[in-house]
């Protein structure tokens, strides 16, 4: 069986300056073959969904450490959403409650990671995501 070669997108929403562990995902998502797009620090959900959509990525990855991702990944998804793109899978990481890893999958996040989750296991979550993106669209082919 093939692989596909999937686009990722890295991205820190907010005002979060600290990008050290965005750095050890992407570095680990390249590492396993997959492209990756990373817009840098202290992004907007609006900027972060219009690249999201402009580069055509099959997958988003937010990394927040500020405590503001109960309104910072949400808003990404509704931006996504807002541009026509719901399809685009998003994952979230970073220094997050376990009460707030259920609310954010609740609210449609793929999967959140926190401190300390391996990063076999972060880009496992990653590659099955996108896969099941592409298999959708190839189930439905009617746009």
């Amino acid at each position: 069986m093939e692989e596909r070669h999937y686009k990722i997108l890295v991205a820190k929403p907010g005002l979060d300056g600290h990008d050290r562990g965005a750095h050890v995902i992407v570095r680990a998502l390249r590492d396993a073959g997959m492209e990756v797009v990373y817009t840098g620090i202290r992004q907007t959900p609006e900027k972060i969904a219009a690249v999201a959509v402009d580069e055509d990525v099959d997958l988003v990855g937010l990394s927040c450490l500020s405590g503001a991702h109960m309104e910072l990944f949400p808003k990404v998804l509704s931006e996504i959403k807002i541009l026509g793109r719901p399809d685009i899978p998003v994952i979230g990481g970073g220094t997050i409650p376990d009460d707030d890893i259920a609310k954010l999958e609740e609210l449609g996040i793929k999967k959140v990671f926190s401190s300390g989750s391996s990063l076999s296991e972060i880009v496992e979550a990653f590659r099955r995501f996108a896969s099941e993106k592409h298999s959708k669209e190839k189930g439905t082919s009617n746009s």
